[in-house]
């Protein structure tokens, strides 16, 4: 689901997103699963993941700055 549109449109990469309604900022285990399964889905499939973004109501986190997206 993730890769469909890219898919459609011949991206070569994607920034992934969500938010987090608690505003904890950190990233969770299940969080850091899914973007790594998800980078390995995307090298599959030539599409790169740039960076996983997660969204509080008035900040936001940067996986890839936080040097997280391993």
């Amino acid at each position: 689901e993730v890769f469909a549109d890219p898919l459609r449109q011949r991206a070569t990469a994607v920034i992934v997103a969500h938010n987090h309604p608690s505003g904890n900022l950190n990233p969770s285990p299940d969080d850091i699963n899914v973007t790594l399964r998800l980078k390995k889905a995307g090298d599959l499939l030539g599409i790169k993941v740039l960076d996983h973004l997660i969204f509080s109501e008035d900040n936001f986190r940067s996986m890839l700055e936080e040097n997280e997206l391993t």
